[in-house]
């Protein structure tokens, strides 16, 4: 290991490992200059064959020399496992990936007023994810720019100029593939209604949704306009658009989403 580690993760759970991974196999960080805090064996097995990084059970003096601590754990854990390290971070920019802890508790757990929040979703495991981000005042462009370095192989990422913000960002993006997949469920579940096989549906119902979302991020043209295209008067994605709004769809799904931001800011509350 490196003398003098540039990045330390604090749980080295699935997310920490999609950042990590990308960041080696694109050759932003050496092995030897990161360090993971993990204190579930077999996970700091894991991390140690996958990467070649040197992994703890529990922290020490070397995290003081981390010029960047990205917080994984998760959220109801964060205080027990910042309490023993508070002496060695209060030098270091903090990147948290937990949802829920608002910057005040992270600052107050860490001494450094340099933190960053995000909210990644799912699909960051596989390098298609967006994550949403908020800075507090103390950092600077370059701290925002160096994130934005560190996130990338996970995909896009998007700031917020309110930590308020960040729970819209957590029903809309954080929440959001589970409402995809809900709408896949129901779509596999037709497909059988109508005679074809589960397995049929799923992989005409994926295919169609990737499709079209790749369609909609390549076009200039509104979801809007792109839905009204394919939607002839009297046709049959008429017949089932009219279905859908009969049944008030949209105003469902708009106050599930709202019901997750709430749920976003009350675990905030709750944390903090």
């Amino acid at each position: 290991m490196s003398s003098t580690p540039s990045l330390a993760f604090i749980g080295g759970g699935n997310m920490a490992g999609a950042i990590l991974g990308g960041l080696l196999r694109a050759g932003r960080v050496k092995a030897g200059d990161v360090i993971v805090v993990e204190p579930y064996e077999p996970q700091r097995d894991k991390l140690r064959v996958d990467f070649g990084i040197h992994a703890l059970a529990a922290g020490d003096d070397s995290l003081a020399r981390a010029s960047t601590v990205v917080w994984a754990v998760k959220p109801q854990l964060f205080t027990a496992a910042a309490e023993p390290l508070q002496a060695w971070l209060g030098g270091a920019l903090h990147l948290s990936v937990m949802a829920g802890i608002p910057s005040a508790s992270i600052v107050k757990l860490t001494g450094s007023e340099r933190v960053v929040r995000s909210m990644p979703n799912t699909p960051a495991l596989i390098g298609q994810g967006i994550t949403g981000l908020y800075a507090r005042p103390a950092v600077s462009a370059e701290e925002r720019a160096s994130v934005e370095q560190l996130l990338k192989p996970t995909g896009q990422t998007l700031w917020v100029e309110r930590e308020d913000d960040l729970d819209a960002v957590t029903a809309l993006s954080g929440s959001g593939p589970a409402y995809f997949f809900f709408f896949v469920e129901a779509m596999m579940a037709a497909a059988v209604d109508m005679g074809l096989t589960a397995e049929q549906g799923r992989r005409l119902a994926l295919a169609t949704c990737s499709g079209a979302a790749a369609l909609g991020l390549a076009s200039d043209e509104s979801p809007t306009t792109l839905r009204e295209r394919v939607t002839s008067k009297g046709g049959t994605t008429h017949a089932a658009i009219s279905s859908l709004q009969a049944d008030a769809v949209d105003a469902a799904i708009r106050r599930a989403v709202i019901a997750a931001q709430r749920r976003a800011a009350e675990l905030g509350r709750e944390f903090g």
